[in-house]
């Protein structure tokens, strides 16, 4: 049986011997009592939530698969760190446990940080990241070209969360006339997958006169953006026929999304000026394009007036018969020149050839013949050179300079 407290006779008893802290001296005490009792401890774990303000310092908490503490490592510490650390890595904390008075929180003040490996989140992400990227999920070819003007905008994240106002400023102060769709969706938790996937489907298949997406939510621990770590959100934004920008978290967070998406935006806001060109710049390079046209056409009316200037001064246009007497006088020079030359070449050629005709006449057989010569063929018509080219009873040519004598052979001598 368990006695009740009795707070009366407690009080009774007490009151002359109670001892009565302030919230300041019970915070050091257990300061006290903390770092007493863990001067120096090796603590191993998973980073989550990691920053350093610009002060240098370091926040952030080690985690397990049950529990976490948080932890602090000032600028002083970590200079001497030979690594980043991010969130995901398996570390090993060298520090003592001591207490932060003004929340009245615990914390490791850690001294010094081995790295043990990649923690069960990041292995995950590296794992599906190569998977994703031999599939070519990644390949620059399947990119699509972001609108250089956008009319209507899809919006794929938290209708609370700060990105989504974030966006919707930029626009308003950009851009206002922009229409934009919103499909509000959880962007963290078991279900977050789930609903950003069907939205980027839904939007897909229902709103396709959406010029572009934008996919993301503002800046977190590794364990906040999971989402869009996920496979399925990957392969959501790889299928869509909408140009898709992830916008996830801060410049430093790069998630799956980010590889697989058309452009990524390492801000929501970043996103927003991508898609939403300020109105002014617009009508800047309107009234630019306007002047460089406006421009060309006096250019191109100025060099006309020249070409028009100058067919008016033209000696072919205003005295065309002068050019043409002096063309007819030019024709009948050439024509006496070309008759000149193919009279000598006749001439040339006439003389060569009587020449030619007389060396022939020179040689012929029959200049020889007509000074008593002949010439005699067998019956077959071959020129006999030799007696022992005859015998008795050939018949034979004997050609003369006037004719031709057949004769029989009666005897070779």
């Amino acid at each position: 049986m368990v006695d009740l407290f009795d707070f009366e006779t407690y009080n009774e008893n007490n009151n002359d011997s109670r001892k009565i802290y302030s919230v300041t001296e019970i915070n050091n005490e257990i300061k006290v009592i903390l770092e007493d009792s863990y001067p120096s401890v090796w603590i191993s774990g998973e980073i989550s939530s990691f920053k350093q303000y610009s002060s240098g310092h370091m926040y952030f908490n080690l985690k397990d698969e049950n529990s976490q503490i948080s932890a602090v490592m000032f600028s002083f510490q970590n200079q001497k760190l030979k690594f980043a650390l991010k969130d995901g890595m398996q570390v090993l904390l060298y520090g003592k446990i001591t207490s932060y008075i003004n929340r009245g929180t615990y914390q490791i003040q850690v001294y010094d940080v081995e790295q043990q490996g990649l923690g069960t989140l990041q292995e995950k992400f590296e794992k599906l990241k190569k998977k994703l990227l031999e599939e070519g999920l990644f390949d620059e070819t399947h990119k699509r070209q972001i609108p250089h003007i956008v009319n209507k905008i899809g919006i794929v994240t938290s209708k609370d969360g700060a990105a989504l106002h974030d966006i919707l400023s930029v626009l308003d102060r950009r851009f206002s006339n922009v229409e934009v769709l919103i499909y509000p969706v959880r962007v963290q938790g078991e279900t977050a997958k789930d609903e950003i996937a069907q939205a980027i489907q839904y939007l897909n298949n229902n709103h396709k006169e959406l010029d572009v997406l934008l996919v993301g939510r503002g800046g977190g621990s590794l364990e906040d953006l999971w989402a869009f770590n996920e496979e399925k959100v990957a392969r959501a934004i790889y299928n869509s026929n909408i140009p898709v920008i992830s916008c996830v978290g801060h410049e430093v967070d790069f998630t799956i999304a980010d590889f697989v998406a058309d452009l990524r935006a390492p801000t929501p806001s970043v996103a927003a000026e991508v898609v939403a060109k300020n109105r002014a710049d617009i009508e800047e390079k309107i009234f630019m394009i306007k002047d460089r046209i406006i421009g060309n056409i006096n250019n191109l009316v100025k060099r006309y007036e020249e070409k028009i200037n100058f067919f008016k001064t033209c000696r072919a246009l205003s005295r065309p018969y002068d050019i043409y007497e002096d063309k007819i006088q030019r024709v009948d020079e050439i024509r006496e020149r070309l008759i000149l030359q193919m009279n000598n070449i006749f001439s040339n050629k006439q003389q060569q050839l009587n020449l030619n005709v007389h060396k022939l006449d020179l040689l012929s057989p029959l200049k020889i013949m007509a000074r008593g010569y002949s010439v005699c063929f067998n019956a077959k018509g071959k020129l006999l050179k030799k007696v022992e080219q005859v015998k008795a009873g050939d018949i034979l040519d004997i050609k003369l300079t006037d004719g031709i004598i057949k004769s029989k052979v009666i005897e070779v001598k």
